[in-house]
């Protein structure tokens, strides 16, 4: 029987005659990478010793690409690559803006460094059960997450990454582990649930799933009571991923389980993601529905502030201590969405310099907690302990490293001449030309009950003497977070100081020459306010 010759001739029209330029692949690369080394090192599981000698090329070659992708985007332009040769909005787009390629550049330097301390950190034995397998699939769904152009995908790479996620956090099977395992998996899975249904109603509202294609219809469209609905699904959706208020409580229940090194990459990478999602799609995609939400928003981010901040002023253990603080800044970068419609006389918008500040402060927030969380272990191993209550002498016994870390409390409080000032600056003057005061003074609050936390940690854990309880005499139970031996005299212990200092390097940059940071910055919250650009790179010339 004859093909339909209709049928053929629309095949044609969706298909692309030309063969996809080799350049254009480098927006795939990072998530090939991770995907490569990944299988790898899995078929390789039973030749562990050279898990770490594969592992750290991989990590070097993924922030490689993910910085080449960056330059690309910040010099031509967003990228986009359509798999399997059909035209938009009939394939699966790849794009790359520079919102994206910022954050994919961030997530691959906080992965390279967490790479070289598990280098230092994980036992055999996690190695045997798969950790940097686990690992390479996680980054393959973070970089994922913020590079494709396609709603259904982003719920997939939010899966993806979810699996490597639950790997890593059971890593060690004790009681603790599971514990804040079984949290963790059943509220996000709960938000995957509310993704799924609202990308559902998104396609059965325009037919289409890619972001660019939805922009456009969005824009055009009448429903505004069922744009409503699914501006509120997803909100709450990536609400429940970033763990803001109020359904934030599986976050200090479950981050201080795991290994230091996988707290790390939880909270400097993951929380981060559903704040990228919620800027992709509520702010790019829905801007009247976000808009008529953005009261919600703004109690929403002042109320997650408020929780993280007193919540780390009650906590006695650091890790928790630092969970609190992961909360506080997802608080902090929620301000954006908060922000009114741009008024055409106000240039730049408040939107404008709120959403660069919550972009600029997100990549600050990826660098710094990560830091913070490998510092934690550091100062965990040489006490012997977590607890504020039994720490001390840090400051007399290893100055260099109490220097660091106080860098590092200083940047998360928002103080200057770190990277944390800077962005709360620029979500207090958005605060404030929005007629939004009081968000302006939660900022503020909130940074002041990071700063009391954070000197209390360095007064009690580094500047005091150290308890009389010995940490050589601690009693350390087999997989309890002192048990790994990092610190050992020889290379371990000058490789696990390699991403202490790199992370903290960044943190003073960023905060004493911030302008090439915000110039970037601004370029991909205009991108985001006007999404023209993000249009006419998925679609060209195609109709």
């Amino acid at each position: 029987m004859a093909a339909d010759p209709s049928l053929e001739a629309l095949k044609a029209e969706a298909m692309t005659q030309g063969a996809v330029p080799l350049i254009d692949y480098s927006v795939i690369l990072p998530v090939a990478i991770c995907f490569i080394f990944g299988a790898g090192l899995l078929m390789m599981r039973k030749s562990i010793r050279w898990h770490p000698l594969i592992a750290l090329p991989g990590l070097v070659l993924l922030f490689l690409a993910d910085l080449t992708l960056l330059y690309r985007v910040a010099t031509q332009g967003t990228v986009t690559m359509m798999m399997g040769g059909w035209l938009p909005p009939f394939g699966i787009a790849f794009t790359a803006d520079l919102m994206g390629a910022l954050f994919l550049a961030a997530s691959g330097f906080a992965a390279l460094c967490c790479g070289i301390y598990a280098v230092a950190s994980i036992s055999k034995v996690e190695r045997r059960y798969g950790f940097f397998p686990l690992f390479f699939i996680m980054m393959g769904g973070v970089s994922g997450s913020f590079i494709t152009g396609d709603v259904f995908n982003l719920y997939v790479w939010f899966e993806v990454f979810l699996i490597g996620s639950f790997g890593l956090l059971i890593l060690g099977s004790r009681h603790e582990q599971l514990d804040g395992a079984t949290k963790y998996c059943f509220l996000n899975l709960v938000g995957t649930t509310f993704f799924l249904i609202a990308t559902g109603y998104l396609y059965g509202i325009f037919g289409t799933l890619n972001m660019a294609d939805i922009a456009q219809k969005a824009a055009e469209t009448d429903k505004t009571a069922m744009l409503f609905t699914l501006a509120a699904l997803y909100f709450v959706s990536f609400a429940m991923k970033a763990a803001a208020f109020p359904l934030n409580f599986w976050l200090p229940a479950s981050y201080h389980t795991p290994r230091f090194v996988v707290s790390a990459l939880f909270a400097g990478l993951l929380t981060k993601v559903g704040i990228y999602a919620a800027i992709r799609i509520n702010l790019m995609l829905f801007p009247p529905e976000r808009a008529e939400l953005s009261a919600v928003f703004a109690w929403v981010a002042a109320l997650t502030m408020l929780v993280g901040g007193l919540g780390a002023l009650a906590q006695t253990d650091l890790r928790r201590l630092l969970n609190y603080v992961v909360i506080a800044g997802i608080g902090t970068m929620f301000v954006a969405l908060a922000m009114p419609v741009p008024d055409g006389d106000a240039v730049p918008s408040s939107l404008s310099v709120g959403l660069s500040g919550t972009i600029f402060y997100a990549l600050h927030s990826i660098v710094v907690m990560t830091a913070l969380y490998l510092a934690a272990g550091v100062a965990a191993h040489l006490t012997g302990t977590s607890s504020l209550r039994e720490m001390g002498g840090l400051w007399r016994s290893n100055p260099l490293f109490a220097a660091v870390m106080l860098i590092l409390l200083f940047a998360v409080s928002g103080l200057p001449p770190f990277s944390g000032f800077w962005p709360k600056v620029a979500l207090v003057r958005a605060s404030i030309s929005g007629d939004l005061p009081w968000l302006a003074a939660m900022v503020l609050v909130s940074g002041f009950l990071l700063t009391i936390a954070s000197a209390r940690v360095f007064a009690l854990g580094f500047w005091r003497p150290l308890p009389p309880i010995a940490a050589a005499d601690r009693k350390v139970e087999p997989g309890g977070v002192v048990e790994e031996k990092f610190l050992a005299a020889g290379p371990d212990r000058a490789l696990s100081a390699i991403p202490l200092f790199a992370l903290t390097a960044f943190v003073i940059a960023a905060g004493v020459w911030p302008q090439w940071l915000f110039d970037l910055t601004d370029g991909a919250a205009a991108g985001i306010v006007d999404p023209s650009g993000y249009i006419s790179s998925v679609f060209g010339d195609a109709p």
